[in-house]
Parts: structure tokens; sequence; C-alpha cells
């Protein structure tokens, strides 16, 4: 009922500008009169709706307190950024969006720019930053078997196989050895596991001989491919993998 709603107040929006907009000038397939009254037909609706919008109804979300922990626990030690989202079955374009790390959340900042809330993951498909896509991959469609577990993963190949990583962040404690005390947590730097998905079960991938063990059917031809590529995993661990489960979806085509 509610997206009924949505959809309704969206489209008149629409129809309101674009008639309003074409009474002070000739419509025509080439003025542009119909992109310029949909973008302002989108900001009148992120308006109208407010913070009612399906995409805002998760709790709020919180920073961390500088004084506790140093550090950032974002993806790309980023603060909020223009970003896509599929959530709870429709797709939002332009949302402000901040990817929690260490929780493993996303967060969204509403159009007032001050309130922020976390999606509920449970409700998450997908989300695009940066040129990057991170898919959400549920406990419950894991089979039993595998080593994988249900978050947030970013997807740098999608075929018969599938590459993705994990990217996440964990707090440690210092504690100097000098003359001065000190003692703090901090966040480090990312961390990154890499899997690939064959026959329904994810495999851990640490390096080139992690990966033909999984493709032992095709090693020869996949060697073969590395070499004459000069593909080293330790250079590019995304761009190795990707290429490599590409190719090999090619030949057991």
């Amino acid at each position: 009922m509610e997206k009924w709603i949505y959809l309704q107040l969206k489209l008149c929006c629409i129809s309101f500008l674009i008639l309003k907009t074409a009474s002070a000038q000739t419509v025509s397939a080439d003025t542009g009169v119909y992109p310029a009254a949909l973008s302002k037909a989108n900001a009148v609706y992120a308006i109208a709706i407010g913070t009612q919008l399906p995409l805002n109804n998760g709790p709020e979300y919180y920073f961390y307190n500088p004084l506790e922990i140093r550090g950032s626990a974002y993806f790309m030690e980023l603060p909020f950024t223009n970003g896509d989202v599929y959530y709870d079955g429709a797709e939002y374009r332009g949302v402000q969006l901040l990817y929690d790390l260490y929780k493993d959340e996303v967060a969204a900042l509403l159009y007032d720019h001050f309130n922020k809330y976390v999606l509920i993951k449970s409700r998450v498909s997908n989300f695009d930053l940066t040129g990057h896509h991170f898919v959400n991959i549920s406990t419950d469609s894991l089979p039993a078997n595998t080593v994988l577990k249900g978050g947030y993963y970013d997807e740098l190949y999608h075929g018969r196989t599938q590459v993705v990583s994990k990217r996440y962040k964990v707090i440690q404690n210092y504690q100097s050895n000098g003359g001065i005390m000190e003692a703090y947590n901090f966040f480090t730097d990312t961390k990154e596991d890499f899997y690939i998905r064959k026959g329904g079960v994810y495999y851990p991938i640490s390096g080139q001989g992690a990966l033909l063990d999984v493709f032992k059917d095709h090693k020869k031809e996949l060697r073969q491919y590395i070499k004459l590529n000069k593909l080293k995993f330790g250079r590019d661990p995304h761009g190795f993998l990707a290429s490599i489960a590409a190719y090999y979806d090619r030949i057991t085509n």
C-alpha cells in the first residue's frame, strides 16, 4: 500500500512539472524539457515524502566517538557519498550512503542532511558506491559446507562462476613501550578476503595456487593464459581473479 502511495505521488509530481514547463515553451524531443521536468519532479518527490521513504525506516546510525577510537571504519575512508541502492524491491539512485566496514552496515543520510539511518540488511539486495558493486549474500542462501559468512561483498565478477571480496576492519589496541605511556584503540587498515563461487559453493582464494585448485579441471589452459597475459595475483588481485574466472567460464561454456 505504501509503495502505491509513493508511486502515485511521484507520478503526480512528474505530470505537474511537465505540464507547467510545457505551458511556457513548446515541447519537442530535442528541447530536454522532459528530462529537466523529471529531475525537478524527483527533487519535489524527495521533499514531499521526506522521512517517509521506505529507505529510511531503519535504526538511527551513530558515528564513532573519536575520543574512544581513532581512525576510520568506513569504505575507502569516505564520508557519506552519492550511491545507488536496491532496497526492499525498489531502486534508489543518488542516495547519500556510508559503508561501515567494521559493523558491515550501510547507512543512508536523509534529505535534511542531518538524520542518518542504518539500512535493514535483510531488505538490501545490492548497492553501488564509487564504482564498486556490493551484493548482500544472505546466510540462508549459503550451503552448509561453505566457508563464507553472510554479509556485504564487493562483486568483482559475475558469470556462471562468481568472484567476490570481503572488505572489513577490526579494532586493535596500541600501547607505547617508551617513556610516555600512551594507550588507545584504533581501526586497522582495510583487510580483504577473496572467494570464488563454483557449483554453488564458495572457496577462499589466497593466491594463484588456490585459484587453480578450484579450477583444476582446466588447470593447464589457465596456466597458459596467465603466462601469456603476464597476470599476477599479488600485483592486481581484483583484475587477476576476474580475468581468470571470465576465461574459465568462456572455455567451459
